[in-house]
C-alpha cells in the first residue's frame, strides 16, 4: 500500500502542473542571474542608433542563458519528487555557453550593423536572421555539432520545418510586442515561458535533426 501511495504522489495532474510551475521558476530565476544585469542596464539606455554597440554588450550573456535554458527545459521532468531544473541549466550552461555564442554573436552583430540606418531590406535581412539564429541556438543546446554543420542545418530547416519558422515568427511577433508596449524587461521576466513556447515549437525540427542527422 504504502508503494502504491509512493508511486501515485508527484505522477498526478495536479503534482505535474507543480513540477512544470516550479522549473519555469527556477530556469526564470537562473536566467535572471546569468543574463539579467545586462538586461537591466539595456533598460537604462536611450533608444537612440548611438547605443547600439552598448546595446549589444548589454545582451552578449542573453545567448547563453537562453541555451542554458533550452537545455534545462527540453529535460523537464513531471515528477514532483524528481525535479533537477536547476542542476539542468548549469549543466546546459558549461556544456552550450561557447556554443551558443558562436551562434549569438554573429547575430548581434548583423542586427546591429542592420539597425543602424533601417530600411525595409535591413529589417528583412534581421527577420530572417533572427529566425536563423532561433533553430541554430536550439540545434546547438541540443546536439553536437560543428559550427558549420549547425549553420547550414538552420538555413536548411527555415524551409525544411517551414510550420517550426512560421511558428518561431509569430514568437517574434510577440517578443517585439512585449518590447514594444512595456520594456525589454518584460521579456526577461518571461523568458522561461517563451523558451517552453520556442521548444514547442521547435519539436519537429528536433525531430528532423535527431532522426536523420544524429547517427
Amino acid at each position: 500500500m504504502n508503494t502504491t501511495i509512493g508511486e501515485r504522489f508527484g505522477t498526478g495532474l495536479l503534482s505535474q502542473a507543480a513540477a512544470m510551475i516550479y522549473t519555469l521558476l527556477v530556469v526564470e530565476l537562473l536566467f535572471l542571474v546569468t543574463a539579467g544585469p545586462g538586461i537591466a542596464a539595456l533598460t537604462l539606455l536611450d533608444r537612440d542608433t548611438s547605443n547600439l554597440p552598448l546595446a549589444a554588450l548589454c545582451v552578449l550573456p542573453v545567448g547563453p542563458a537562453l541555451s542554458a535554458a533550452i537545455y534545462a527545459l527540453d529535460r523537464r521532468r513531471l515528477d514532483l519528487t524528481d525535479l533537477h531544473p536547476g542542476t539542468a541549466f548549469l549543466r546546459g550552461y558549461r556544456l552550450n555557453a561557447l556554443g551558443a555564442l558562436k551562434v549569438w554573436v554573429p547575430w548581434l552583430l548583423l542586427v546591429t550593423a542592420n539597425l543602424v540606418d533601417p530600411g525595409v531590406p535591413q529589417l528583412l535581412l534581421i527577420a530572417v536572421a533572427t529566425l536563423w539564429m532561433l533553430n541554430a541556438l536550439v540545434i546547438t543546446s541540443l546536439f553536437v555539432f560543428r559550427l558549420r554543420d549547425v549553420a547550414r542545418l538552420s538555413a536548411y530547416l527555415l524551409i525544411r520545418s517551414f510550420g517550426v519558422t512560421v511558428g518561431n515568427a509569430c514568437l517574434i511577433v510577440v517578443a517585439l510586442a512585449g518590447v514594444w508596449l512595456w520594456s525589454e524587461a518584460t521579456l526577461a521576466l518571461a523568458a522561461s515561458l517563451l523558451v517552453l513556447g520556442l521548444l514547442g515549437t521547435a519539436q519537429p525540427l528536433v525531430a528532423v535533426v535527431r532522426k536523420e542527422f544524429v547517427g
